[in-house]
C-alpha cells in the first residue's frame, strides 16, 4: 500500500459518524486551530519553519506590518522620516506599547530586537550591513544611519516571514541570536501561556488584554488595526491529518491550516466548512542538500542530484487527482513572482532518464557515501515529497539512510553541521511561501552565505555578489535581469533542490468569520 492509499484508508477511518461537538460560552470566545505541525521551538527567529511563525505573529508585533498587496506599512511605530538622500531614518514608537509582562516597549528594545532578528534573517543581515550606526537616542526614537541609501527598509521589518522581526524586552533581545530565548514575551494580541503548554499536543495564547491596535486605517494581512476579539487560541497538535478533518467536522476545532488534499472534494460538500486559499503566493518544495559533509559538499553531485528530482511527480504526489489544486513546476523563484523566467524552470522540467543520471552520478566523484535522508512524515505534503525524492536518488545509486521522524524533530536536528557518524544529516524536504522566495532580497534558501545562512549553508560568493547588485538595482528591469543571472548561477552551485509549488487551501467552519488574506493570523477574527 502506497503513502496515499494509506492516507486514503486513515481518512476513511477518521470520518467514521462521530457525535458533534456540544457548544459552551466560552466555544464562542475559544478558537481551536490545527496547526501544520507542533510549534517545536517558540523563539521567532531560531528556526525557518512556519509554525513557529505562526506563533510569532500571536505573541509579538512588527514596526512595520504588510498589506495583502505586500505593501508595508506603520505598524508599532506612528511613521518614519527619511533624510540625508536616504541615508538617515527616523523611527517613532507610537504611545501605549506594553510587554506581556507589563513592561513598557522602548526603543532600545527595538534596537536590540532588530540587532538580533538581522543576525540569523536573510533580509536582516542585508538591512544590517547597509547600517553604519542604529540607535535609541530616546525612549521612542529609532535611528538608523545608513552607509548608502536602503529603500527596502520598511520592507524588511515588515516582512511575516520564517524569520520575524519581532520586538522583544531587551533583556531577551540580548540573548545570542544562536541560543533559544528562555521564555515567549512580546507586545502582541495575545499572551503565550507556557504553563499551559502539552509538548506535542497543545499550545494556549490569551488576549493581551493591554494591547492597542494602531488607530484608523483597514486590517490588512499584518498591517492595519489588528484587533484581538476573541479571548483564548488553542493551538491543537493533530499528527493525523484525517483525524485533523474529523475534528473539523464535529465541530471540536475551529480552523485546519494544511487539509489533507485527498479529502477537499468532501469538505467542499459539507455546508458548514469553508475551504478556500487564503495564501495566493503558493507553497514551494525543496530538497535542501547539506553542503557541509559529503556527499552533498559537492557541486557536481549536486548538479546531477537537481536534474534528478522530478517536481510534477513531487507535486502529484502531494495534490493527487484533485484538478481544484493549482499546481506546477518552478526554477529558483515561484511561478507568480515577478522575478520569475524560464531559465532554470525550463532546464529542470521533462522526464528523467535515470540510467543516464547514474552514470553521471558516479563520474561526478560519488563514492556510494552513505546519505542521511530525515523525512518528516507528520507532515503529509513533506512526507509525500520525501518518499518521491527518496525513491529518485536510489535510482540513481545514492545510498540512502531513510530517518522516518516527526518534523519537530527534524527541526531540532538539521542544525547539526557534523557528520552522519555523529548525528549529521545529508538532505531533508522542506517548504517556503512564495511570500518568502519572491525575490532575491527575502529568499533565505537562495543565499550563498555560508555558515551565516539557513540549514544547509550553501557557500556561494557569486550568488551573494548578484544578490548585493539586486538590493541597490532601482529599476524593475533591472532588477529583473540580476535575478535570471541569480538563476543561471544557483544551476552551477546549486543551493538547494526545487520540488514544485502548489496552492494549499484552508479549511475552518463558517462560525469563523473575518479571516483575512494571507498567511495564517488571528486578529479581526470573530466566531458566533
Amino acid at each position: 500500500m502506497d503513502r496515499r492509499q494509506f492516507l486514503k484508508a486513515s481518512a476513511a477511518a477518521a470520518l467514521l459518524p462521530a457525535a458533534p461537538h456540544l457548544a459552551t460560552a466560552q466555544d464562542a470566545r475559544t478558537l481551536r486551530f490545527v496547526p501544520y505541525s507542533d510549534v517545536a521551538i517558540i523563539d521567532p527567529i531560531w528556526t525557518n519553519g512556519y509554525s513557529t511563525r505562526t506563533h510569532a505573529l500571536l505573541v509579538w508585533d512588527t514596526l512595520y506590518g504588510l498589506d495583502d498587496q505586500f505593501r508595508p506599512q506603520p505598524q508599532m511605530i506612528e511613521g518614519h522620516v527619511v533624510e540625508e538622500d536616504g541615508r538617515r531614518w527616523t523611527l517613532t514608537l507610537r504611545p501605549g506599547l506594553v510587554f506581556h509582562d507589563g513592561s513598557k516597549v522602548l526603543a532600545r528594545d527595538a534596537v536590540a530586537s532588530i540587532r538580533r532578528w538581522g543576525a540569523r534573517d536573510t533580509f536582516g543581515q542585508a538591512l544590517l550591513a547597509a547600517t553604519d550606526e542604529l540607535s535609541a537616542p530616546d525612549d521612542r526614537t529609532i535611528v538608523f544611519r545608513l552607509k548608502q541609501p536602503f529603500p527596502h527598509l520598511p520592507a524588511a521589518l515588515a516582512r511575516p516571514s520564517a524569520l520575524v522581526a519581532a520586538i522583544m524586552p531587551e533583556r531577551l533581545a540580548q540573548t545570542d541570536p544562536f541560543k533559544q530565548i528562555p521564555e515567549a514575551i512580546g507586545s502582541g494580541p495575545y499572551r503565550y501561556l507556557t504553563a499551559e503548554r502539552i509538548a506535542g499536543a497543545r499550545h494556549v495564547y490569551a488576549r493581551h488584554e493591554a494591547y492597542v491596535p494602531r488607530p484608523g486605517g483597514t486590517p490588512s494581512f499584518t498591517a492595519g488595526p489588528r484587533t484581538p476579539y476573541l479571548d483564548r487560541i488553542e493551538f491543537t497538535i493533530m499528527p493525523d491529518a484525517a483525524t485533523a478533518v474529523s475534528a473539523l467536522q464535529t465541530g471540536s476545532v475551529d480552523w485546519v491550516e494544511q487539509p489533507i488534499i485527498d479529502l477537499l472534494p468532501l469538505l467542499r460538500k459539507d455546508p458548514n466548512i469553508v475551504v478556500e486559499v487564503k495564501d495566493r503566493t503558493g507553497m514551494a518544495g525543496q530538497l535542501r542538500l547539506n553542503h557541509l559533509q559529503p556527499p552533498f559538499n559537492n557541486p557536481a553531485i549536486r548538479r546531477v542530484i537537481l536534474q534528478a528530482i522530478d517536481q510534477e511527480e513531487c507535486m502529484n504526489a502531494v495534490c493527487g487527482g484533485d484538478p481544484q489544486i493549482e499546481r506546477g513546476s518552478i526554477g529558483f523563484f515561484p511561478n507568480n513572482s515577478p522575478m520569475a523566467s524560464d531559465v532554470a524552470a525550463k532546464a529542470l522540467k521533462g522526464p528523467k532518464d535515470f540510467g543516464k543520471l547514474k552514470q553521471e552520478l558516479a563520474a561526478a566523484g560519488y563514492k556510494g557515501e552513505r546519505a542521511v535522508f530525515l523525512a518528516a512524515q507528520d507532515v503529509p505534503r513533506i512526507a509525500l515529497v520525501c518518499d518521491v525524492a527518496a525513491d529518485a536518488l536510489r535510482k540513481i545509486g545514492v545510498n540512502v539512510d531513510f530517518v522516518a521522524a516527526d518534523w519537530g524533530t527534524v527541526l531540532q536536528r538539521i542544525s547539526n553541521r557534523n557528520p552522519v557518524e555523529q548525528g549529521g544529516w545529508s538532505c531533508y524536504v522542506t517548504y517556503w511561501s512564495g511570500l518568502d522566495l519572491g525575490s532575491p532580497a527575502t529568499s533565505s534558501p537562495l543565499r550563498g552565505n555560508g555558515a551565516k545562512g539557513s540549514p544547509g549553508w550553501p557557500d556561494s560568493p557569486q550568488i551573494e555578489a548578484l544578490r548585493a547588485r539586486f538590493l541597490t538595482a532601482g529599476d524593475p528591469a533591472e532588477q529583473k535581469a540580476i535575478a535570471r543571472e541569480i538563476e543561471l548561477q544557483a544551476m552551477q552551485d546549486v543551493p538547494y533542490v526545487p520540488a514544485g509549488q502548489y496552492l494549499q487551501p484552508v479549511a475552518y467552519r463558517k462560525t469563523l468569520t473575518g479571516m483575512l488574506n494571507g498567511v495564517p493570523v488571528f486578529t479581526n477574527l470573530r466566531k458566533g
